[in-house]
């Protein structure tokens, strides 16, 4: 009876082992689903070809066990067509104006690629899970591309191409990177890749500010767009450097801002992209100091002299 029992027992724990055991690896297997799928969509945003490439060369070599949904980045001419393609972009990226002009090429491209790849990446799953897939995945094609191709149009108002150069190289090398941490170290590419969701959204305003300003600089350029310069006559109550005698000789027959509407003033032409964020904090300072001047040492209306008509005439 007490053998029977013990076996019982036995048998229980081992089952309770196995139990244990297969939930483990299907949490393991979970994670590294997730870790693909956003691998492949994060670095779709970055260089398409080449995260094609890494799964199209780990995957024929047996290095990278890909879902068969996504076996066919392993065929001959699939890594043939991106490696011809990385080619191209390696040298296309690296020159200042021709980058933008590929990136702005290749959001018709990258973002519904990315989407394609991420939803194939989850394996054979229902559709709806895959669908769920793509929507995530091409979201965090478009964010990551659209970083990319901001940065790299801030990045070409610099004159030299070194820093080009390096953005595209950091560039490459974060995608093979990324996606062999996103293979091999599923966990370690999350809590990045949660890092790096959370720098976008502090990142991306800052940048479309950016490329607000170089646009409207652009267009004064071209004589297309007046707005930016009259809107700073208009509403700055103390000049600038860049036009210190015209604001001073407009603001002469202009009635005073109170300080708030000047300040509001401002940070609307911040908020467009017409200020830097130095600028506007340079401007800001000096209209604080300007109208506390003002109000602090100059004289009253009642108290201020009477001209004298015998002195004029």
């Amino acid at each position: 009876m007490f053998e029977l029992s013990a076996a019982a027992g036995i048998g229980y724990l081992l089952s309770a082992y196995k139990a244990e055991i297969k939930a483990v690896d299907e949490y393991q297997q979970l994670i590294s689903v997730i870790s693909l799928t956003m691998g492949v969509a994060w670095a779709s945003g970055l260089n398409l070809y080449a995260a094609i490439l890494v799964l199209g060369l780990g995957g024929s070599v047996g290095g990278i066990d890909l879902p068969e949904s996504l076996a066919v980045v392993q065929d001959p001419a699939v890594i043939l067509a991106a490696g011809l393609m990385y080619a191209v972009e390696f040298f296309a990226d690296k020159i200042p104006g021709v980058d933008t002009g590929w990136d702005a090429l290749h959001t018709f491209i990258r973002i519904p690629a990315g989407a394609l790849l991420a939803a194939n990446a989850v394996g054979d799953v229902s559709p709806a899970l895959q669908l769920a897939a793509g929507i995530v995945g091409g979201s965090v094609t478009s964010v990551t591309h659209a970083a990319k191709a901001s940065t790299r149009m801030i990045i070409n108002t610099s004159p030299e191409p070194v820093s080009n150069w390096l953005a595209s190289i950091s560039e490459d090398v974060a995608v093979f990177g990324g996606l062999w941490v996103a293979l091999n170290h599923p966990v370690l590419f999350l809590i990045g890749f949660v890092a790096f969701l959370f720098l976008l959204i502090w990142l991306l305003p800052k940048l479309w500010r950016g490329i607000a300003r170089i646009f409207r600089k652009i267009g004064q350029w071209l004589g297309l767009s007046t707005e930016t310069s009259q809107a700073l006559v208009d509403e700055a109550s103390v000049a600038t450097p860049l036009n210190a005698e015209s604001a001073l000789v407009a603001n002469l027959d202009r009635k005073p801002k109170s300080l708030l509407e000047a300040l509001q003033g401002l940070e609307a032409l911040h908020q467009a992209g017409a200020l830097s964020d130095a600028e506007y904090l340079a401007a800001k300072a000096a209209v604080i100091a300007e109208h506390g001047a003002a109000s602090g040492s100059s004289p009253s209306s009642n108290d201020a002299p009477k001209p004298n008509p015998s002195a004029m005439t």
